[in-house]
Formats: structure tokens, C-alpha cells, sequence
């Protein structure tokens, strides 16, 4: 059986998601975003390895929060940087050498299905490289600084890229190994691959795969997990009642 590590980047400002407490933190019907993206992973006889990344000034509250819940889980906690290619940088630099297989999933998209990450490992085990992805459905505008609309654009074979995104570890490790000093902006893991070279696969889902990003949007993923039930975790631990 191939192996995956999970690298979950959470060191994001989250700066369009407002209030005081940062998103990474924020409770979505009774438990932190972050726990409910980890475990859709950390109970896959398929996973190796589970790494959370996480900001500077927040490694001393996850330590003493969720440090628990997180070493039940098994989880290796990172220090990630100040963009999200440095934060899934420094946890490259952490993956076990039993991976095969390098996953990164957002911490706020905590909608994914056990059947979409089947799905995605299976594919990336056949090409090397795989995205979930959505097709766009609306009309599709570009609008220039005003606001003004500038032009419409055709939808057809447009997709909005989601994660999980899965690679054979050597395509990762060497792709960032290419861009690594560069400042070109890099949004997502599958952009830095496909600039090494590598071809990638899509894997079709839909918009209920949401990346939490306002505060609307927690409305929207708590309305999802209602007919989305997901399974309780057994290696949450004893304490996990006093840490909620």
C-alpha cells in the first residue's frame, strides 16, 4: 500500500475572515476548523504521517490548547512562514521517509468527503500528480480597479482548484526545490509542479468542498456538515471534551 503525508497549511492571516479570534481557531459547530480538516486524514491506514503548519505567534497556543488533542492524533506541529509556499516549504522540510505520497490540504476546507480524498489519492497514484477541482458554472466577468467590467469570459474548461492536491513526493520536493529564492506568486501547490514540468490530473468536485474564507462562508459549511455527517475520530483522545 502507497503512502501519504498530509501537510495541513494554517498559517495564514486570514485577513477577509474579521473578528478577533483567527480563523484557524474559530469553532465550527463545536470544534476548532483546523480539527475537523485533520480528521478527514488521520485515521487513513494509507497515511503515514500527519504535519500541521502554523504561524509563528500561534505555536505557543497550539501547543498549550491542542497540544493533546494534536499528540493522540498524532500530529507533527511546524512553524510555517509568512506566505503559504514558505509555510509548505518548512513542512517538506518534516515528511517522513515512508511517504510515497505528499498531500497538502487547506486547514479551513473542512467539507471534504472520505470518497473525494479516495478519489485523489487513487489518481495521483496513477499520474503523480492530482488536484480536486470544480467546474465554474457562472458567468464568468474579469472587472477591471473601478469596478468597471472589462470583459466576459468563456466558463468552458474553467475550474476552480481545490485540495486535497497529491504528488509523488520526489515531483514536489524537487519543484520546490526550483522555486525556492524566487518570488513569483505561487497560490497553490499545483501551480508549483505544473512549473516544474509535471502534468496534473483533475479530479471533478463540487462547490460543497468550500475553503472557509468569511465569516458567511462558516454559515454555508456548517449547513454542509448537517447533511456531510462526518466520523468521529478515535485518536482525538481523553481530553477532548476539556479542550472544546
Amino acid at each position: 500500500m502507497a503512502k501519504f503525508c498530509v501537510i495541513v497549511p494554517a498559517a495564514g492571516k486570514a485577513e477577509r475572515f474579521g473578528g478577533e479570534e483567527k480563523k484557524t481557531f474559530t469553532k465550527l459547530d463545536g470544534r476548532p476548523i483546523f480539527i475537523r480538516s485533520l480528521e478527514q486524514f488521520v485515521n487513513r491506514e494509507d497515511v503515514c504521517q500527519t504535519i500541521l503548519a502554523v504561524a509563528r505567534e500561534d505555536v505557543i497556543q497550539m501547543k498549550s490548547t491542542y497540544g493533546v488533542n494534536l499528540g493522540f492524533m498524532r500530529v507533527t506541529l511546524v512553524e510555517g512562514g509568512a506566505r503559504r509556499r514558505d509555510t509548505v516549504a518548512a513542512a517538506l522540510k518534516a515528511v517522513s521517509d515512508q511517504a510515497d505520497y505528499i498531500a497538502v490540504h487547506d486547514a479551513v476546507r473542512p467539507c471534504v468527503t472520505s470518497e473525494q480524498v479516495d478519489a485523489v489519492f487513487a489518481e495521483a497514484q496513477k499520474s503523480g500528480a492530482a488536484i480536486l477541482a470544480a467546474p465554474l458554472s457562472g458567468t464568468i466577468k474579469r472587472v477591471g480597479q473601478t469596478r468597471i467590467i472589462e470583459e466576459t469570459i468563456s466558463r468552458t474548461g474553467l475550474f476552480e482548484a481545490q485540495t486535497p492536491q497529491v504528488f509523488r513526493k520526489n515531483f514536489l520536493l524537487e519543484a520546490y526545490a526550483r522555486c525556492e529564492g524566487t518570488d513569483d506568486e505561487i497560490t497553490d501547490d499545483s501551480q508549483v509542479v505544473e512549473r516544474a514540468g509535471h502534468s496534473v490530473s483533475v479530479v471533478v468536485s463540487d462547490m460543497m468542498n468550500l475553503k472557509i474564507t468569511t465569516r458567511a462562508d462558516m454559515l454555508l459549511a456548517g449547513a454542509i456538515l448537517k447533511v456531510r455527517p462526518t466520523k468521529r475520530v478515535s485518536r482525538l483522545g481523553a481530553f477532548e471534551e476539556a479542550q472544546w
